[in-house]
């Protein structure tokens, strides 16, 4: 009986002490691509799904937009165009 709760405390024991160890993080394994230079390694996919913020030069509203255009959707419907809208920006 005795001997049984001494192996199961022993074996409570290991078990703790093997979830306390503290692994060493190594690059191989955190990143494979570390032996590669900057350049060669993978892009991260972008977050924003290809969104970019921009100032629309027109009215000086700030948004996130994935078209070419930088003018707002209002000054768009407006029918103002870049070359105008260039023109009327205040520095």
């Amino acid at each position: 009986m005795k001997d049984q709760k001494q192996k199961l405390r022993n074996e409570q024991t290991q078990a703790d002490q093997t979830e306390n160890e503290v692994r060493p993080d190594c690059t191989c394994v955190s990143d494979p691509f570390a032996s590669l230079p900057p350049e060669s390694r993978p892009r991260p996919k972008n977050t924003m799904g290809g969104l970019r913020k921009v100032t629309c030069p027109n009215c000086g509203l700030q948004y996130w937009t994935n078209r070419k255009s930088d003018l707002c959707i209002d000054c768009e419907k407006s029918g103002v165009r870049i070359s105008e809208a260039e023109g009327t920006q205040c520095d």
